[in-house]
């Protein structure tokens, strides 16, 4: 099958862990997929709506490292509103040092974003600015029973695979305050996790010498 394969690179990455507000700030192996259409959102400066739409994608990283960072707490009143009070804090945050992500997207009015984006473009948090490396054309064999996903999230019910588990959305409402939408437990596996077998369909590709099983998300959030 033939993809749009998108390289974007970043020297560096941090993926919360949804459940996590304060103190120690772990970061997730992958981004989410609410962290990819995000990005392609930023690519097309406007908020899109993937009704139907088939997505892959494949993240890989150099090193995990732990940083100290100051953050800066407002107090509200019952209203919600700030008050004069600030107070800063310093936490540990993990972050994720020369990253690469690999896009596999079918549609070609997506990919034509990706070729002059319209906003500065993120794999993480805001001052983890991203870079369009390359974008081309390949062909994918489908592949049976998939042994080598690896760098991706996969939704877990029904296939349970190794990772780390996590509930995590799969898009955000274009509303303010934003509203998670379609929150599912999801398989999150390293890029240098090791071979295993599972049921899965996905297409084989090779980066850099090494095989790997993307997986393609189908995108349904209309109807979340």
């Amino acid at each position: 099958m033939r993809f749009y394969r998108i390289k974007i690179s970043s020297w560096t990455s941090s993926f919360r862990y949804p459940n996590i507000i304060s103190g120690y700030q772990p970061t997730l192996d992958v981004p989410p997929i609410s962290t990819v259409l995000g990005l392609i959102n930023a690519c097309a400066g406007s908020y899109m709506k993937y009704e139907d739409t088939k997505i892959g994608y494949y993240f890989e990283y150099g090193s995990k490292e732990l940083d100290l960072e100051t953050i800066y707490q407002f107090e509200t009143d019952n209203k919600g509103i700030p008050k004069n009070k600030v107070k800063s804090n310093v936490l540990k945050r993990e972050f994720l040092y020369e990253c690469n992500l690999y896009l596999y997207l079918i549609d070609p009015a997506i990919v034509k974003h990706m070729h002059h984006p319209h906003y500065s473009i993120l794999i993480g948090r805001s001052n983890d600015l991203a870079t369009i490396e390359k974008i081309e054309e390949v062909e994918l064999q489908e592949v049976t029973n998939a042994r080598k996903i690896k760098g991706q999230v996969i939704p877990f019910n029904n296939n349970y695979l190794p990772g780390t588990l996590q509930a995590l959305p799969l898009y955000f409402t274009n509303t303010i305050p934003r509203r998670n939408i379609g929150t599912k437990p999801f398989s999150v596996i390293s890029f240098n996790s090791p071979d295993y077998p599972s049921r899965l369909d996905a297409y084989r590709d090779v980066i850099d010498g090494k095989e790997l099983d993307i997986y393609i998300h189908h995108l349904h959030l209309n109807n979340e």
